[in-house]
This record gives structure tokens, sequence and C-alpha cells, in this order.
């Protein structure tokens, strides 16, 4: 394998990053090899992060879905699913990547890197199942449970980009048999037009429960809704 793009104190640093040693450093390589890298490089197809790839992602979906079956009892199972979903979806998925910098350790093809590969959603999010299935073989399911919710689960309902936290509300109150409707106000906005910051109020009913800030209305709304969650949480 080619490894002169990634020096030894490179992959220092991704280790680091990661939380993880690899015993065997050529399983980290083979997730960050690219399909345009092997190809270029005249590798077996066998030998970049493909196969990786497809074994991180079911490690990726079983401890995500120990994850919100434990920390969502109140939702059913549909909604769970959604749920999972959108955890591990792409875009997700390789705003974590992003988050550890994995594009700058990637091993591309010239064409590939050349056209912003480094940065393009599907092959960050493809890496990190890779790097997930890396350390499933190299130390076993543990540590690969350990570092997905180091790296991707926790704090997860502190991003936005989790779930629809509008949608999850909406559910919750369903759910329990609430014939309240929820609704959003704005409160304030703020701002040039190029800089606008809103905030929204929701009710519950009649109740004010929540506020949320936000770039857009609907930003704020989640904001909103994602703090209403937190508080129904709390007091049930």
């Amino acid at each position: 394998m080619r490894t002169e793009k990634l020096s030894d104190t490179s992959l220092s640093k991704l280790k680091e990053r990661m939380g993880y040693d690899f015993k065997n450093e050529k399983l980290l390589l083979q997730a960050l090899s690219h399909s345009s890298y092997t190809n270029e490089v005249k590798m077996r197809k066998e030998e970049s992060n493909e196969r990786l790839e497809f074994l991180g992602d079911a490690v990726l979906e079983l401890v995500t879905s120990d994850y919100v079956y434990h920390a969502h009892e109140d939702l059913s199972e549909g909604d769970l699913t959604k749920l999972r979903a959108s955890i591990v979806c792409e875009q997700t998925l390789s705003s974590c990547a992003r988050d550890l910098n994995i594009g700058e350790f990637l091993l591309l093809g010239r064409g590939e890197d050349l056209s912003g590969g480094r940065n393009r959603g599907s092959i960050l999010s493809d890496a990190l199942e890779a790097i997930i299935g890396a350390i499933y073989l190299d130390g076993g399911f543990a540590n690969a449970k350990e570092f997905i919710r180091e790296k991707i689960l926790k704090n997860a309902e502190q991003r936005e980009l989790f779930f629809d936290s509008k949608t999850i509300l909406q559910e919750i109150i369903q759910n329990h048999d609430n014939k309240q409707k929820i609704r959003y106000k704005l409160i304030s906005e703020e701002g040039p037009d190029h800089n606008k910051s809103f905030t929204m109020a929701l009710f519950i009913g009649n109740e004010q429960i929540s506020t949320g800030v936000g770039r857009t209305k609907k930003a704020a709304e989640q904001k909103a809704a994602m703090q209403a969650i937190k508080i129904l949480r709390l007091n049930k």
C-alpha cells in the first residue's frame, strides 16, 4: 500500500483525535483508503475501505438502536426507527467526520482529491463507518461502541441536525393522548437582513413551555422544540 501521504505523525494525530490506538495500523489505513486511491495505485478492489464500511454500518446501527431505545422510552417503534435513521444519515455522519478532520487524512485518487473529495459528505460518512468497522476488528465491539458513543452519540440532542425536534415533540404529545396543540409564536426579530436572529416561543395549549433562538424562524422553532422535549422529560 502506498502510504507516503500519511506519516507516522499524521496517523498519531488522527488516533489521538479518535481516542483509540490501533494495534493493527493497517486496518486504519484501509479505512482511510477510498476506492479512487486503490484504483489509481493498482491495488485490489477489496483493499479499499468499502468492506470495512459495510461492517461499520452494521455496528453503528446496532449501537445507535441501543442508544435511542434507552434514551427515548416514550417513542414507538416507528418513531425510534425514524430517529435512528436521522442519526446514521450522511448529513450527521459527515458532520461528525468533519469534527475529527478525517478528510485531512483520507487517501484519495488525484482526480477525486482535486474535485473536493476531502470535504464531500458521502466520502466522509463512508470513511467514518469504515473506521468504526476497523475499530471493531482491531479492538472488538466494546471499543467500537465507546467510539460511537463518544464521537457520534454523545450530546446527540445538542445537535440540531440529528433529528427533527418538532416532529419528535409532536409524536411525544400524541403518544400521551394529549389533545392540546403545539404552536409557535415569534417573540422578537433582531439584526440586519443579512444577519438576523429570531426568537420563537413554543406553546402547548395556552401554556408557554420554551423559547428558541436561530438565524431563521424554522431553526428557532427547532431549538424551542428541543428545549421543550428536555423540559417534558424532566417533569414526567
